[in-house]
């Protein structure tokens, strides 16, 4: 660890704690060389979601291009750009909490059009649409006939 006041190197670890909000180490250090005190705080990187697409191949988890296809869907309706973004922090939120660092897009997919279907019927229908890749009517009348029988 390199003093920040004299730049040297050698430096020795006088005390260690977890901090107040339990979420770093907290580090007192003194330098060998001017004998300055200093702290530095030690925290985990969070782990990087992927995303593994349908062809197998993985990306990172991008929350801003999951916020442009709710948003694509929600277009022209009565849905808040605040309850787009709720939507994307719950869908993080709980992938963050899961243990593992990987999704499919099938996952992510299934968990945006479960809070669409919560929001609105017409944006879930468009997100289904070109999630579930619709190729003619009777997959749209399908889909309806499904919602009509579950009672919404």
């Amino acid at each position: 660890m390199q003093c920040p006041y004299c730049d040297n190197e050698d430096t020795r670890v006088i005390d260690s704690r977890l901090s107040e909000g339990k979420d770093a180490i907290r580090r007192r250090r003194e330098c060998l060389s001017c004998e300055k005190r200093f702290t530095t705080y030690e925290r985990r990187e969070p782990l990087r979601l992927m995303v593994i697409k349908r062809d197998g191949s993985r990306e990172g988890f991008d929350r801003l291009k999951l916020q442009a296809g709710l948003a694509k869907a929600c277009a022209k309706r009565q849905v808040s750009e605040e309850e787009i973004e709720f939507m994307v922090d719950e869908i993080e939120a709980d992938l963050r909490e899961r243990r593992r660092h990987e999704v499919t897009s099938r996952r992510l997919g299934d968990m945006a059009l479960a809070r669409l279907r919560k929001t609105d019927m017409v944006s879930y229908l468009r997100f289904a649409s070109v999630y579930r890749q619709y190729t003619d009517v009777d997959q749209f009348r399908s889909e309806l006939v499904r919602l009509a029988g579950s009672g919404r």
